[in-house]
């Protein structure tokens, strides 16, 4: 072998390496700036989460009297917030009341808490099924407090007699604000103990028990189940996908750079094919092996865990099968996104220079998973990749709550249907496919288009962009007063960016949003809609799927605007949303939608004014109600038609709320809507849509066509 030889060549290879720019950006600039900005991220965030917990008052459920110089040591010792019997149920509160509940026997309750005699740590002592145990687990797990704690009936008697009377702690020692109260709780009453201990000694002589004078016994109601949930939460959504984010990184690269590369990418451009038929054999390629890698490391996991843990520490199979089905809208995100921008690359080489920058950020949002603070909470639920890994984090400790489940699954599916955008409008550039560079202005289509009409594309672009402005908006302003969120969140987060998109990309105002005159037959068909859907959605969709009455109770609560005056409530609740959703959902929606076809149009703008409503509970409802507004405004081929229905059922749903007629009370307090009253409501309603049916359907240029069903879809097509 001539090393001179081995020199020159590697000699060469490093000089063509490092030559180019991006290669240097990732070897150097990014390690450079990525570790230090993310450990100095991730340090401030830990030390200002513990300042924050810190800085908050632990809430305390006290089950059983206090002797009164206990519970003034307590309230004395600070950042301790006693409530009494808070979250207790009513059987467990009699039965410590009376003193039928009795303390378990604790075996070493003589010796000091968690210590041994010579100062060793001890195991603590698990505390046996038992019904004070089941509902202090229910009150801390449900965050109603922090800890529970019970003063057994006789420590009163025993405290004034100068014995030993006995206190329990109940908290989770997985939930870090738990475990904090423990820890403050704990220290305030062994040192009231102390206090207790110098008065006695200095009163009197020492009767057995008086020098201890209660037990302080923390007992942790986390169960085994959430406890190997703590650790797996921890380390396997970052895991997960990791591994899915690497089974379409190279594929993603290969299926693109990697052609050009061969010269393959440009015998398929010959091909009698489409270019969506291209971007979706690809895609689906993609996205399979990217599937398949997350399902080879799901059931990898799954029968790792069960294999190495014992028989009382077994997860649920059903927790692995969730932790896939949340991979899916994961591995839709990073197949098209990585597609997208791998297409842009030359070569194989370029391509991994093009997704690395995207590779780091995805992998770092997995990775702060594993901080115990990270958990599922309302700023989570909407971020990209993260919701999806506390989402996974979640379900193993077993707290996920329905509403955040459901937001970060919608949030999730937005990204996807996004990158999904963005992939088909790379590819539908040939110049792009051909190796040729564009502007990021063109590819994405930003351009002004005076006089025209939003796309599928542009429509589900905005949705997706105004709802999580909406999302991250109303979180910044929740400690307003109720009126100004509403007010808020309708003008400033639907009604503005909707204006400001149709207004920036220039398109017609008249046509995208609307803004014709509709006819009489059209205006009368929305009003016998508006005073009739509540009814009729009330008698039939509810009666079949009810939401909880707790929410059924708060949502009705929440609508009267905290007793704000009567015009006050009927401006906000049915007036802003009328004219606000309406422009933006049967406005500029619906206009790029209709190009799809009014079926498609009316269909698909009724699920995302559904979702936008942000709650489970009312997805059906209101989905519902959109189909109503979608067809009012395809009929008419206006928006104040839908505006008028719109407000007018909210109006009467929210006037019966605020004036509370007798005749509703029984409706009012959660029980169903007659059938009587309902089938009134679905006739009148049904009246509604044959008016509307009847109506004249403008065509594309706002002339009315005749009959409305195949011209009308023509020009909705057209559009």
């Amino acid at each position: 072998m001539r090393l001179a030889i081995v020199w020159t060549i590697l000699r060469k290879e490093l000089v063509e390496s490092l030559r180019d720019r991006r290669t240097l950006v990732r070897l150097l600039v990014i390690p450079v700036l990525l570790y230090p900005l993310f450990a100095l991220g991730m340090s401030k965030l830990i030390g200002s989460e513990a300042a924050a917990r810190e800085a908050r008052s632990s809430r305390i459920a006290v089950w059983g009297e206090l002797a009164e110089d206990l519970r003034k040591r307590l309230d004395s010792a600070g950042k301790i917030e006693l409530a009494p019997w808070e979250g207790a149920p009513a059987d467990v509160r009699e039965g410590l009341a009376s003193g039928a509940l009795a303390p378990p026997a604790d075996p070493e309750a003589g010796a000091e808490p968690g210590k041994e005699e010579g100062g060793d740590e001890r195991p603590r002592w698990t505390e046996p099924e038992n019904p004070v145990l089941a509902a202090a687990r229910a009150a801390v797990s449900e965050r109603k407090v922090d800890a529970v704690l019970i003063p057994w009936p006789t420590l009163r008697a025993e405290l004034e007699r100068g014995g030993k009377g006995a206190v329990a702690i109940y908290f989770d020692s997985v939930r870090a604000d738990s475990a904090m109260a423990e820890a403050r709780l704990e220290d305030a009453l062994r040192r009231a103990r102390r206090a207790i201990v110098a008065d006695r000694e200095a009163a009197r002589g020492l009767p057995e028990g008086f020098s201890s004078a209660y037990d302080v016994v923390p007992r942790d109601v986390a169960p085994d189940s959430r406890k190997v949930g703590q650790i797996l939460g921890s380390m396997m959504p970052m895991m997960l996908i990791l591994m899915s984010l690497l089974g379409s990184f190279l594929p993603a690269i290969d299926l693109t750079a990697g052609e050009k590369e061969r010269g393959t990418m440009q015998t398929l451009l010959c091909a009698p094919v489409r270019s969506i038929e291209i971007i979706s054999g690809k895609f689906l390629a993609v996205w399979v092996i990217s599937l398949l890698t997350a399902l080879g490391n799901v059931v990898s996991l799954s029968l790792t865990v069960s294999r190495m843990l014992p028989d009382v520490m077994v997860v649920d199979p059903w927790i692995f099968a969730l932790t896939f089905v949340l991979l899916v809208p994961v591995t839709l995100l990073f197949s098209a996104l990585f597609l997208a921008l791998a297409v842009f690359a030359k070569d194989f080489k370029d391509g991994q220079n093009a997704l690395m920058p995207a590779y780091l950020p995805l992998s770092l949002l997995a990775g702060i998973t594993a901080l115990p603070m990270v958990e599922l909470n309302p700023w989570t639920a909407y971020a990209p990749v993260l919701n999806i890994a506390v989402l996974i984090k979640a379900l193993f400790l077993g707290e996920a709550p329905v509403d955040l489940l459901f937001a970060a699954l919608i949030s999730s599916a937005l990204y996807a249907c996004l990158a999904l955008l963005f992939a088909a409008r790379v590819f539908a550039r040939e110049s792009v496919l051909l190796g040729g560079h564009e502007s990021a202005s063109a590819v994405l289509g930003l351009g002004r288009r005076a006089g025209g009409t939003p796309t599928v594309g542009f429509s589900l672009a905005t949705f997706a962009g105004v709802q999580v402005l909406f999302f991250y908006g109303s979180l910044l302003i929740e400690r307003a007063s109720v009126a100004v969120q509403l007010a808020v969140s309708q003008v400033g987060f639907f009604l503005l960016p909707t204006l400001a998109l149709v207004a920036g990309f220039g398109y017609a105002p008249r046509a995208t949003l609307g803004l014709r005159s509709p006819s009489a037959r059209g205006l009368a068909g929305a009003l016998l809609l508006g005073v009739s859907a509540w009814i009729a959605l009330g008698g039939t969709v509810l009666r079949w799927f009810p939401a909880p009455e707790r929410f059924a109770r708060e949502l009705g609560e929440l609508v009267l605007l905290g007793g704000q005056p009567y015009p006050v409530v009927l401006l906000l609740v049915a007036v802003t949303p009328a004219v606000c959703e309406e422009l933006l959902f049967r406005g500029l929606v619906y206009a790029g939608l209709r190009r799809a076809g009014p079926a498609v149009a009316i269909g698909v703008s009724a699920l995302l004014f559904g979702l936008a409503h942000g709650s489970v509970y009312r997805l059906l409802p209101t989905f519902s109600l959109g189909l109503a507004l979608g067809y009012a405004r395809h009929r008419t081929g206006s928006v104040l038609a839908g505006a008028l229905l719109h407000a007018l059922n909210n109006g009467i749903a929210v006037s019966l709320l605020y004036f509370k007629p007798p005749w509703t009370q029984g409706v009012m307090e959660g029980e169903v809507v007659p059938w009587s009253l309902t089938a009134a409501a679905v006739v009148v309603s049904l009246a509604g849509l044959l008016l509307l049916r009847g109506t004249r359907t403008p065509d594309e240029s706002g002339e009315a066509a005749p009959g409305g069903g195949e011209a009308a879809g023509g020009g909705a097509t057209a559009a």
